[in-house]
């Protein structure tokens, strides 16, 4: 093992949290959960339908959600939501873009599911991605799935519909939404969590879906001697709910609060336009610093697909990331470490909007402070 050196406390950032999920979680965000008759309250009581009220009128100007477009919220984080897909999103098929965790994830819930025909898989390697073609319509694909932001590699996709007649486009935004302007007219559902780029906590989904989602689910939950959903999964019950600033059980009210909170705050900031700069200054110092390194490259070769949020940086050289996340988090400099499983020695770096640029600035210059000596 490498002995680095101790760290000047001079050097430190004033916030080391740069984990890429769950984020950082600002001062104010967590004030807010003393606001009286909140926590510990019911969410069907007014004071907390509020506060949902609030957080889905935010998310509707941030996101610029079109007309027609419904914000719903459900229990459980963006995994629950895969489930939920599989019963009441994919009538019978779906085609899915994987080059990463999350996109696998979502890919094997559909596999698993018995009432589903064997996805249909488009792979590339960690690093990389696909770009989903509409399939012969003869097998049956009647949805089309990919990650905007693969958490796991910090590769960033377009976003775009696949132009299948009668196939729904589900983009899993969970590790973007709230950074990176999108045009939501191209997809039928883009959910995420909270606990990301809206820098709250788990616990809770949030989906964008258009009207033909909507119609598809009710579609499936109606059919006469129709499969079988659990009442958890049920997304005409979470559409339902959601109509009512509520949802189906008792949600993490906290994590609510905090993520109104936070969506405020970005508009107040100027908005995506603005958020979203942040996040690409961000992101752009730590590959322009790897680039210019001798000892340090982008994980993601292809300029296009850098994540403006989770920045994956390989140490090519004889120094273990492991080790330097380690001594960095002994520092208080936490979170940077690899999603398990990618990369051969990587870093990741998560560039949310609540990430200072000064402390972007002052992680990267511990981190030469300690290459430096060691190298």
């Amino acid at each position: 093992m490498v002995d680095f050196p101790d760290i000047d406390p001079a050097l430190l950032p004033a916030d080391g949290r740069f984990g890429c999920g769950p984020s950082k979680v600002r001062n104010d965000q967590l004030e807010a959960l003393f606001t009286p008759l909140l926590m510990g309250t019911s969410h069907r009581a007014a004071p907390v339908r509020r506060v949902v009220a609030d957080l889905k009128e935010g998310l509707r100007a941030l996101l610029n959600v079109p007309d027609g477009y419904e914000v719903v919220l459900g229990n459980g984080g963006a995994s629950a939501f895969w489930d939920a897909a599989c019963a009441c999103l994919i009538s019978s098929r779906a085609a899915f873009g994987s080059w990463g965790a999350f996109g696998a994830k979502f890919a094997a819930s559909a596999k698993r599911a018995p009432h589903l025909a064997s996805p249909l898989i488009d792979e590339a390697r960690a690093g990389s991605l696909v770009t989903l073609a509409p399939r012969d319509p003869e097998q049956g694909v009647d949805a089309y799935a990919y990650p905007h932001n693969e958490t796991s590699t910090g590769v960033a996709s377009p976003v775009y519909r696949v132009d299948a007649p009668g196939a729904l486009t589900l983009v899993d935004g969970t590790s973007i939404a709230g950074a990176a302007p999108i045009d939501l007219t191209q997809v039928d559902a883009y959910y995420f969590s909270l606990q990301k780029a809206l820098g709250s906590d788990g616990g809770l989904w949030v989906a964008i879906l258009s009207p033909a989602a909507i119609e598809r689910a009710r579609r499936i939950e109606a059919s006469p001697g129709g499969r079988w959903i659990p009442p958890f999964l049920s997304l005409s019950a979470a559409i339902d709910n959601s109509r009512k600033d509520q949802t189906l059980n008792t949600p993490a009210v906290a994590t609510i609060i905090m993520a109104q909170r936070q969506v405020a705050w970005l508009n107040e900031r100027g908005g995506m336009e603005a958020v979203s700069a942040h996040c690409a200054q961000a992101s752009s110092l730590i590959y322009d610093w790897a680039n210019a390194h001798p000892a340090l490259f982008p994980f993601v070769a292809e300029e296009a697909w850098r994540s403006p949020v989770t920045a994956t940086i390989e140490i090519n050289a004889d120094v273990k990331a492991t080790d330097l996340a380690a001594h960095l988090r002994a520092h208080e400099i936490v979170d940077i470490g690899a999603y398990r499983g990618v990369g051969a020695n990587q870093l990741r770096i998560g560039t949310w909007p609540s990430v200072e640029i000064g402390d972007v600035e002052a992680l990267l210059e511990c981190i030469d402070y300690c290459l430096e000596r060691v190298l």
